[in-house]
């Protein structure tokens, strides 16, 4: 199994700040985690408010544990409350469904890591996490959605 390069990790990370900046989000906190969830990089903006970390690390924890991003796991969590409860409690509370986290993939496919983004609108972290992997030449589940269940998706027409 391939992982994500500390150089890949800084640029995602960076590529997402810097957009931020550029769209006058909230100060960000970003941060890139290997298959396991094992840290791999953080930043934190100045101003960035308490406990970024946490939300960062459970966005990217949300898309790892579960293969898809984070904003579908906090739509499973609407759908299924009881089922994402346990799952949420069965990971020691580190699942934090709420948009932000997006699995970053390789060329073929394969995940590599996840990105967490916190510290404005739901959807502008989605925006800037998807941002950053591009920016890092890497892929998202949308890219390799046409590869269907060779990288565990279901295949688009």
């Amino acid at each position: 199994m391939t992982t994500i390069s500390l150089a890949q990790a800084e640029r995602i990370i960076d590529a997402a700040i810097e957009r931020g900046a550029a769209l006058n989000c909230r100060p960000l906190s970003v941060i890139v985690v290997e298959p396991g969830c094992k840290v791999k990089a953080f930043k934190k903006e100045d101003g960035s408010s308490m406990i970024r970390f946490e939300m960062a690390y459970g966005k990217a924890y949300a898309a790892l544990s579960l293969g898809r991003s984070s904003k579908l796991v906090r739509e499973r969590a609407q759908e299924k409350p009881i089922f994402m409860r346990y799952l949420i409690a069965a990971s020691g509370e580190q699942i934090f469904p709420e948009g932000g986290g997006i699995l970053i993939r390789d060329h073929g496919g394969e995940v590599i890591g996840a990105v967490g983004v916190t510290g404005d609108t739901e959807d502008r972290d989605e925006e800037l996490a998807i941002h950053g992997i591009h920016a890092a030449g890497l892929k998202t589940d949308a890219d390799c959605a046409g590869m269907g269940r060779a990288v565990g998706l279901p295949k688009t027409k």
